[in-house]
Order: structure tokens, then C-alpha cells, then sequence
């Protein structure tokens, strides 16, 4: 940490010392900055306070022989995870901090909390966050957690951002989350001090909020340990003691530490920035980056108090009350990566590449013109674990049983942390998340790419430059492309086919009909001595593409599309995972692993589903008996390893709800896993329902739309697009009774639908069957 305090305005901080000479520099100079001359900015300034958070040899108590549950990592996470546990029943839990809790990456962060965010998933996890810090703490505990209710406001500069938060603002609809879409004019009002000059209009969400890091990790850590867990401050873990068993699997076995061992079967790498290297001691791939990420704190604002905290994206700034006073900081393109994974840390901010954080703090003055003349009171620069997809690391690790991760949070540990806690706290316990996780869960990338450093590098960049990009429905990585490429790559390039990244293979997207447009090596936009990449038509298409109304290309998807349908095409599936099922009990397991009977002749193909124990589908899929061959060969493709594979469905869908009941042997007497859970459902009735939509009128949709019943709100939609063959826009979502009920058909029927989209709702009609092919007569060859 860099501490800084003086009277220097934050105008005179950003600007280079010897150009800029004014009365706020001479006053700044006066205070022994530490960049008033070239020499002095090459060398750290003793005005800089570095943080060491080395550990002692010391731990504050002793350690158990045994734990059920160890977790490592003393942050918003581990705190989370060891507070839920011990909720849920597991007090014999114990939580390991090299050095005291919040030390590692926690403790600089800005603890801002945002409700919205364009997934139905994360908003549960969010709303969860705030419930555990702003109500149940307090409650438990009697103590603060520092949780203020101050507001949060999105900042929209041009239309294509304010298009993004008309997409929230209607999502949060389905979740209660109040939120306003207001004119410059009503933002002036709201926040006198703020430029509105330049805005298009802002999202402003009242119940938004800021925790403070250290209050809620101890108030957790109270609340843990009252019901039986323990928390060890000064312990750093030196290894993972791992066995193999019977049946070749590595298991961990315990914990190594300096100051003793603990015997345990189940570890969580909470370790934020440092999960890399505790991943290593295991023989772990945890694919995540350590990046450097500053933010000024300023000395008092005359009529800040109690103002909103600000999301500026397009400046990508972000401005959070302090008091009467606002943390500063942002997101540059070119962050500087933390290399250093060990247990020190300590940087200056002469690390930084001031000419892009300046950028940063000029950003935030245009936005709030009070800054000009603002002193900064001090600055921070500490460590944050940036993943490829911008989605943090969770779940089981398939390289070792019992070894499970809750890191790479990319800055947002804080406010994802309570939901993120009981969801890993609930997968320790059962084997699995309640929600549908698998965007977080470790198993969605490719055992050849989380061991792969220049895609981890390279991928981990990207989604901190594009930390405050609009989340544009068809965008694409530039970065750690190419990597798996099947036989046919190049002749489809060369038919201009525009290709998106899947499990890192290459598959094909469109085909551009001016001709190839192949990815190029990522140039890392033009940073770090990388010269960037001009006329990349590659990288021109995905920038067409970045609307939320009907992209260029639209026409020519309908070509082919039409081409499909009247003609011919054949469908690289490569990406796909596929499994090869032997053995003398084979036949034994598929019976139990399927929903539907497979019992059919060799060469068939049946369509199927596999689901949990709750009767969620876990995967839908198609089934084909085979003579036996040699593992291999093209039709039994060698095994990689065990590999969770998302099924558009999701873990928290049965058959039943999702219109999937005739792939269920449920007439037969076969049992098979999940069989109860959907016998009781289709005895009680079904409380959720999926069901398709279309729109007469020609409106781009891509999910996330409102579902509306009768006026009130019953769902949102899951995908949406355009139907060719129906010339009509095509939905398809969930739909809840709001009072409760059992969503019959009768239901269904009775209801007058529409579909909001960015705030406007248009007419729909529901089916209960597919608008084509109802009878699925054409898929058996029958198209009279």
C-alpha cells in the first residue's frame, strides 16, 4: 500500500510537474511530492509507506490435528465460505491466514456493491451479498458491518451505453430491484456536483451500496466462529499433502503449514492473487493473472456527502463516497501485471504508467469539475486476479478431489462474496451449487488451456481492458484465439467464414462474403511495446456487430440459414464433448445416467438427458449404441479427462419444465438418477414453465427480456433471436404464477403476454408447442 497525504489539488496529481506550472503545482511541489523531477520519479519516495504482509512464524492459536473443511485465504471469500459453512452445520471448519484476515487482496478494495448486472444468476448473487452484510450480520451479531445505502449511478455517454442500462433496468424488474433511467436534467438534480454536459442519461439504482472490507470479513469471521469454526491469522500454508487411491484419483490428504499440519480431505483456495501458487503446490491449474490496480482518495468535497457512488464506464472511472470525500479509480487498457507471487507485496505507484492514469483521473474531473481543485489525500496500489473470462474461478478441481477454488473475482470479491460463499459452501456439503454455477465453475475451460501461459496472459488482459466495455450480446475475444483448430479450419477460412471461440476451439459463426477475415496474434491493443494491428477486418466485424439492434450481417445470416433449410449444410461439432461408455455394467449405467430408454439396436441415435439427484438436467444429449472397438478410433475418441459441458438448459431445470418429459422413461419401471425428484414434480405440478414466444413486430431480441402476464411480471427470457422461417422475432423463457400457483396449461392460455425490451414492451404470443413443425413430423421425414 502507498499512502500519500498533502494539499495538492487532483488536478495538479495528474499533470506532468515540469509543463504544467501553476500555483496548485508550486503549492503541491512545496509538500515534497515525489515526482517534482525526472530523478526523482525513477526512485520510491520515503513519503510512500509500503504494506509487508510477510507472515510470522507465530500463528494466533494452535492448530487442530483435524478439520473437515480447510480454508485458505482470509478475504471476502474465505470469510464468506467459512461463515456459511458453519450456517449450514459444518462447524468443524477452519480458516488459515497467512497474515491477518483481509491482508491479501481485500483490503484495498473499494467494497461498492451493484445490484444489476446482465445475468439472472449474478443479480441472485448479488442480492444475496447484500442481504448477508446489510441485515443478517447485523442481526446475528449486533455489530456494523459498515454497509451504507447511498445509491449507485451508471453514467452513459452515447446511446449504445444507455441501450445496456435499459437492458438492466428491465431485468431487475423480474428480481424487485427498483432502478430509473434518468435525462441529464434529472441527473443534475440528483447529484448538483456532477457534469452532465456530455450525457446521453444515466441508471440510477437507490439501494445500491458500499461495504467496508474490514468490517464485514471480521464481522463474518465473528459470526463463524460463534457457532464452532476457527479462524488462524499468521499461518501461511506451505503444501497440500495428496494421496492416490485405489482407482488412480489424487485426493488431498492435509494441509501443510509452518506452524503444523491439519489433516483434512477438503480444501478452498480463497487466496485471491496468490490461488496461482497454492493451485501449484497441489499440481492445480488455476488459469487467473495478477494485475496492479490505484485509485486516489481526496481530501473533503464541499456537498458530496451522500451522493450516489458513480459508474462512469465510458470514462472507465469509478467515483465512491468516502464521507465527504470520494475514492478514485478505474480500469486502463495497459494495467501492469503483477508478477511477483509470494508472500510480500509492495509496490509505488511509479510502477504505474502514469500517462494512462492520468487518463483516468481527467476522466473522473470532467465528470465531477469539483476535483479540479481538490486535495488528494492518499493513494492506493495493491494486487487483483483477473481470469480469461472475466468470471471468477469455483467449484471442484478436476485434477485433484477435494481440492475446490473461490478466486479470480476481477475487483468484484466484495460484492459477489456472500453469494459466491453459500453457493461454494453448498457445493463442499452436497457435491454441487443450488444455482446454476456453470459459468463460475473451473471445469468450463479446457484442461490444454488452464495450463497454458500465454492464452492465461493473454485472455486475463483482455478482460481487465474490457472491464467497463459494453456487454454486447455476439462479442468475441481478440485474445488467446487459434488455439484448437480442426482439420477443416482453413478451408473455412478461406470461404470467409467469421469464427467464434468455444472451449477454445475454433468454430464457425457467419460467412463474411467479402472474403477471409482471419484472427490475428492479439497485439495487446498496442501496449507493451506490441505494435497494433491496423486494418484487422476481423476485429471490424466483431465492431459491427456491437449493437443491440440487428447487426450488418443480418441479411446474410438469413441466407444461410435459408440455405439450411432448403438445401444443405453440415455442422462442425468438434466442440462438443463427447464420452465413450464400456464395460461389462455398461449397459447398467446408461440405464441409470439417461432419462430415456437406450435400449435400442446398434447405430441408433436416441436424444436424452442426464440430471442430478434434484432432477435438474445436467446435460442434454443424444445417445448412439456401437459395436465395441478399440478406444481411439474416430467413432471413440480418446478420453481427455472429466469435463462439465453446459446444456442454451440448466442444472436448475427439470424435464418437466422445460417441455423434455417424452425423453423420460417415467412409464417404464427403469430407475434412473433423479427419478423421484420428477415423479413428486409431476405429482405436485409444475410451479416454473418454459415456454416460447414470438413477436409480430420486427424487434431485436437476445434474452433477458421482462416476461409480462396480465400485467404483471412472471419470468424473463433465456435466448431470443430471429426466426427466418417465421419472419417473427422468437423467445424462449420460464414463467412463474406470481401468486404462487401451479403453471397448468390452462394457466398458459388464460394470460395476455408481452415481452419488455429496454424499458418498451411489445405484444406477444405464447405457444406451447413449437410455431413450426408442432407435430415434429419433419424431423421423422414426413413434410406433407
Amino acid at each position: 500500500m502507498i499512502c500519500l497525504t498533502s494539499t495538492s489539488c487532483i488536478a495538479t496529481f495528474c499533470r506532468n510537474p515540469w509543463i504544467f506550472l501553476s500555483k496548485s503545482l508550486l503549492r503541491y511541489l512545496s509538500t515534497s511530492a515525489p515526482w517534482g523531477t525526472t530523478a526523482e520519479r525513477n526512485v520510491p519516495s520515503s513519503k510512500f509507506l509500503k504494506q509487508d504482509t510477510s507472515a510470522s512464524s507465530t500463528s494466533t492459536k494452535p492448530l487442530p490435528k483435524h478439520a473437515d473443511v480447510v480454508i485458505m485465504g482470509g478475504g471476502s471469500l474465505g470469510c464468506h465460505t467459512l461463515y456459511h459453512l458453519a450456517k449450514m452445520g459444518i462447524a468443524d471448519v477452519v480458516l488459515l491466514e497467512r497474515d491477518q484476515l483481509t491482508s491479501g487482496t481485500t483490503w484495498h478494495t473499494a467494497g461498492l456493491l451493484w445490484q444489476l448486472r446482465p445475468s439472472d444468476t449474478e443479480i441472485e448473487l448479488l442480492k444475496h451479498t447484500r442481504d448477508v452484510v446489510s441485515k443478517d450480520l447485523g442481526e446475528e451479531t449486533g455489530l456494523h458491518t459498515g454497509w451504507i445505502e447511498n445509491g449507485g449511478l451508471f453514467i452513459a455517454s452515447n446511446k449504445q451505453r444507455l441501450d445496456e442500462y435499459k437492458r438492466l433496468m428491465s431485468l431487475g424488474k423480474v428480481y424487485g430491484i427498483e432502478s430509473f433511467v434518468l435525462s441529464p436534467a434529472e441527473t443534475k438534480d440528483l447529484y448538483p456536483l456532477m457534469n452532465v454536459d456530455d450525457l446521453c442519461g444515466t441508471l440510477y439504482v437507490p439501494t445500491d451500496g458500499t461495504m467496508d472490507p474490514a468490517g464485514t470479513c471480521s464481522t463474518l469471521a465473528r459470526a463463524a466462529t460463534a457457532r464452532g469454526a476457527s479462524v488462524i491469522e499468521n499461518c501461511p500454508v506451505t503444501g497440500i499433502q495428496v494421496k492416490v487411491d485405489h482407482y488412480g484419483t489424487r485426493r488431498v490428504t492435509g494441509v501443510e503449514t509452518d506452524c503444523g499440519t491439519i489433516q483434512t480431505t477438503c480444501v478452498i483456495n480463497c487466496a485471491g492473487v496468490w490461488a496461482r501458487a497454492l493451485g501449484e503446490m497441489a499440481g492445480v491449474n488455476v488459469p487467473l493473472i495478477g494485475m496492479r490496480h490505484a485509485y486516489v482518495v481526496t481530501e473533503r468535497i464541499e456537498g458530496i456527502r451522500n451522493m450516489p457512488n458513480v459508474r462512469d464506464h465510458d470514462s472507465s472511472v469509478y467515483l465512491r463516497l468516502q464521507g465527504d470525500a470520494l475514492s478514485v479509480g478505474g480500469y486502463e487498457p495497459n494495467p501492469n501485471f503483477w508478477e511477483e507471487v509470494s508472500d510480500k507485496f509492495a509496490f509505488s505507484l511509479f510502477d504505474l504508467d502514469w500517462d494512462v492514469f492520468t487518463q483516468l483521473i481527467e476522466g473522473a474531473m470532467n465528470r465531477i469539475p469539483a476535483l479540479e481543485t481538490t486535495g488528494v489525500k492518499s493513494t492506493v496500489c495493491g494486487p487483483e486476479s483477473f481470469t480469461a473470462d472475466h468470471k471468477p474461478l469455483m467449484g471442484e478441481a478436476p485434477e485433484l478431489r477435494g481440492y475446490y477454488l473461490g478466486c479470480g473475482f476481477n475487483s468484484a470479491g466484495m460484492m459477489l462474496g456472500g453469494g459466491c460463499g453459500k453457493e461454494l459452501a453448498h457445493w463442499v456439503i452436497h457435491g454441487r451449487p443450488e444455482k446454476d454455477m456453470y459459468g463460475y465453475d473451473i471445469r468450463r475451460f479446457h484442461h490444454s488451456l488452464t495450463n497454458n501461459n500465454r492464452w492465461i496472459r493473454e485472455r486475463s488482459h483482455e478482460s481487465y481492458a474490457k472491464n467497463y466495455s459494453v456487454v454486447f450480446p455476439y462479442d468475441e475475444p481478440l485474445a488467446g484465439r487459434n488455439m484448437r483448430l480442426d482439420p477443416l479450419h482453413q478451408e473455412l477460412l478461406q470461404q470467409g467464414c467469421v469464427f467464434q471461440e468455444r472451449h477454445g476451439w475454433e468454430r464457425p459463426g457467419w460467412f463474411n462474403p467479402k472474403g477471409p477475415a482471419p484472427i490475428l496474434n492479439y497485439d495487446y491493443y498496442g501496449f507493451y511495446g506490441n505494435k497494433r494491428h491496423e486494418d484487422y477486418r476481423y476485429n471490424q466485424l466483431l465492431c459491427d456487430d456491437y449493437t443491440f439492434d440487428f447487426p450488418p450481417h443480418h441479411n446474410q445470416i438469413k441466407s444461410e440459414c435459408e440455405s439450411c433449410r432448403n438445401a444443405a449444410a453440415v455442422f462442425d461439432m468438434s466442440y462438443f464433448g463427447k464420452f465413450y461408455l464400456l464395460g461389462p455394467d455398461a449397459k447398467k449405467a446408461a440405464d441409470w445416467l439417461f432419462t430415456a430408454d437406450v435400449s435400442v439396436s446398434s447405430g441408433k441415435t436416441m436424444y436424452t438427458c442426464m440430471l442430478n439427484s434434484r432432477g435438474g438436467t445436467e446435460s442434454d444429449l443424444t445417445v448412439s449404441p456401437i459395436e465395441s472397438a478399440p478406444q481411439g478410433t474416430a467413432l471413440t475418441p480418446a478420453f481427455e479427462g472429466y469435463r462439465h459441458w453446459h446444456a442454451d438448459l440448466r442444472s436448475d431445470d427439470t424435464p418437466l419444465e422445460a417441455g423434455l418429459a417424452f425423453t423420460c422413461k417415467l412409464k417404464t419401471k427403469i430407475p434412473f438418477l433423479g427419478r423421484e425428484m420428477l415423479e413428486k414434480q409431476k405429482a405436485e405440478g409444475l410451479f416454473k414453465r418454459l415456454l416460447c414466444f414470438t413477436v409480430d413486430e420486427k424487434v431485436p431480441m437476445f434474452g433477458l427480456e421482462v416476461i409480462w402476464r396480465n400485467g404483471k411480471v412472471v419470468g424473463h427470457i433465456r435466448r431470443a433471436d430471429f426466426a427466418f422461417t417465421l419472419d417473427k422475432t422468437i423467445a424462449y423463457g420460464y414463467i412463474r404464477d406470481p401468486d404462487g400457483g401451479v403453471v397448468t396449461p390452462d394457466f398458459v392460455k388464460r394470460g395476455e403476454y408481452s415481452l419488455e425490451r429496454m424499458g418498451v414492451s411489445y405484444p406477444a404470443k405464447v405457444h406451447l408447442k413449437s410455431p413450426f413443425d408442432p407435430n415434429n413430423k419433419r424431423v421423422k421425414g414426413i413434410y406433407s
